[in-house]
């Protein structure tokens, strides 16, 4: 049997990895990478993190995790936090971690990664795939640019983390978003 490509994969969350770590390990020798200093309060930040470790031990998938620094995270985003979802704001969130997650793919020696990122609606596909390779770039690797929300990518995430019990957030994790989705709640 041929060997497989080695891909590290950006996750956002578990119920966005359920059904893609999955499909890919079909593909590729998968590895987690579990790297979102957006995510806040630190209760949801572990609580996610519990998730996606239950998700790697059900697919048999080892899982890294990146450092929890909400601080640098946010020094990036400060200056656009007077924006909505979908701007900006999230442009250069996507940017940071995919980023720290191309380089920690090339750091472990895989010469291709990819993010859970576009399996949401709420993102935007082609800001993550300019992101992507941009990051890929900066470290001699290759990014996967795949659209996982086509096919029916989301719905069958939505199916695959319903079956596993896992948390369907309704916000992306950080706290501008979730004051965002309370208000949109509210209205």
């Amino acid at each position: 049997m041929e060997p497989r490509n080695k891909i590290l994969v950006h996750a956002c969350c578990a119920s966005c990895s359920s059904h893609l770590l999955s499909c890919l390990s079909k593909r590729f020798e998968v590895a987690a990478y579990y790297y979102n200093p957006n995510i806040q309060p630190i209760g949801e930040y572990l609580q996610r993190l519990e998730e996606m470790k239950k998700v790697c031990l059900e697919f048999d998938i080892p899982l890294y995790e990146g450092e929890y620094d909400p601080g640098a995270w946010w020094q990036q985003i400060e200056p656009f936090r007077h924006l909505p979802e979908k701007s900006e704001r999230c442009w250069r969130c996507y940017a940071f971690r995919l980023e720290a997650s191309s380089a920690k793919a090339a750091a472990l020696g895989f010469g291709l990664f990819t993010s859970t990122l576009s399996v949401s609606p709420h993102k935007i596909h082609k800001i993550i795939l300019k992101e992507g390779e941009k990051a890929a770039k900066k470290n001699g690797i290759v990014f996967l640019g795949e659209d996982f929300k086509k096919k029916d990518g989301f719905r069958l995430s939505v199916e695959k983390s319903r079956e596993l019990g896992l948390t369907r957030q309704n916000y992306c994790g950080c706290l501008l978003s979730l004051e965002e989705s309370k208000n949109r709640k509210a209205r």
